[in-house]
């Protein structure tokens, strides 16, 4: 029982050998093809992908009626397990009170005090958020529980709507913590990761990732930092971290050492941090969160000298409750391209194919892959950032 999706204007494969061999390098970037089609399977897997007038019979077809197609977003950077507001400290920032990393306290008192169906609902309405913007694939970490119970409930919320899980119990030190911040590492690399990743196979987290950030005293330092990653890796997860966001600091290079699949943020870099960058293509992505620098008035990450230098490119949106409440890819590409110097089609390839890479994942429109597809009410690509703001793009129920 398969189905054809034919009236696409324009769909982007992520795989530039099925291309229509439009001279546009960003085309070529995409696997753009024009007048196209496809075939998805009963159960979700693409058969076919080709020219509309190519396409084979099947037993339904569905007209998208000159609409764009594109690849599901991968989101591959969230904080969506949280309860609480923060609406004043981002009116504060508005006014020039700096980001430091303390407003997670109120994130984590917040979350405590919350059930888990409370937890549950809020997770639900924000990835139901998220795929009415067109991701269909999300990443999410703990890190607003910070004791041992906390963070396993968070985790297993987050793993009853994603397979993408990260252990963040290294977000910050707690204030329980403060005097004694080796007693939390220990607590971090000891009972939390053994608790963590106890079922082995089914382990509640895929990943684990730290806060890296000298310029917070409520985050961790480079030696913290490491000690948490070497555990994490030792225990057989995926690093993760979050690196160089408030100033320079060590934790591009450590992502880079360690042989982190991202390192996110990277708002603040040297030529030493982009030379590390680069010589990690193909193990270590840079994944650009602009929707923080907006949400902190910031400087951008320089994602046009990243490109340039051969750096693996991502972006996601950093949905949390204090830096970033915004859960819109599609405000993360217009924010790349106006205020990183990306292209258009370098802030899609980003947010789908480099993303998904991040993860482990392959996010192509190829025969054999899954059909995580979204549709775009526009004839192109181009108006993802072009009509910024508006809802034009949304996940394709199939």
């Amino acid at each position: 029982m398969s189905l054809l999706l034919t009236g696409i204007a324009e769909l982007t494969t992520n795989d530039p050998a099925r291309g229509d061999g439009h001279a546009d390098p960003g085309d070529a970037l995409l696997g753009v093809i024009r007048d196209a089609a496809l075939v998805v399977s009963d159960d979700g897997v693409v058969e076919w992908v080709g020219a509309a007038d190519e396409a084979p019979d099947t037993d339904h077809r569905r007209d998208l009626g000159g609409r764009a197609v594109i690849p599901g977003f991968v989101d591959s950077h969230t904080h969506l397990v949280f309860a609480g507001d923060r609406s004043a400290e981002f009116a504060a920032r508005m006014t020039g009170t700096p980001y430091d990393g303390g407003g997670i306290a109120v994130s984590v008192a917040a979350t405590r005090a919350a059930s888990d169906d409370e937890l549950r609902a809020l997770v639900a309405a924000r990835v139901a958020e998220m795929r009415a913007q067109g991701t269909t694939t999300v990443e999410i970490k703990s890190g607003y529980g910070l004791t041992l119970d906390d963070e396993l409930r968070s985790l297993r919320i987050a793993r009853e709507v994603t397979a993408h899980t990260t252990f963040l119990g290294a977000h910050v030190v707690p204030r329980e913590y403060a005097s004694d911040r080796a007693a939390y590492v220990d607590l971090v690399t000891g009972p939390m990761l053994d608790a963590v990743t106890a079922d082995g196979p089914t382990a509640l987290a895929e990943s684990i990732d730290v806060f890296c950030e000298p310029h917070s005293a409520h985050a961790f330092d480079g030696d913290e930092a490491r000690t948490i990653l070497e555990a994490g890796r030792a225990a057989g997860l995926a690093l993760r971290v979050h690196g160089n966001q408030l100033g320079p600091g060590p934790g591009v290079r450590l992502a880079c050492e360690l042989g982190a699949r991202s390192v996110d943020h990277c708002t603040f870099l040297d030529d030493a941090d982009v030379e590390a960058l680069a010589a990690a293509r193909g193990a270590t992505v840079a994944t650009l969160l602009p929707g923080v620098e907006f949400s902190t008035r910031s400087p951008y990450p320089d994602g046009r000298a990243l490109i340039d230098a051969g750096v693996d490119v991502a972006l996601a949106s950093d949905c949390n409750p204090g830096t970033c409440y915004s859960s819109s890819i599609p405000f993360a590409i217009a924010l790349a391209v106006r205020e990183m110097g990306m292209t258009p089609a370098e802030a899609l390839h980003a947010a789908t194919a480099v993303s998904a890479r991040s993860l482990g994942l392959d996010r192509r429109i190829a025969p054999g892959q899954p059909a995580e597809l979204a549709v775009i009410d526009a004839p192109s690509h181009l108006h993802l950032a072009y009509r910024a703001g508006v809802p034009i793009v949304r996940a394709l129920d199939l």
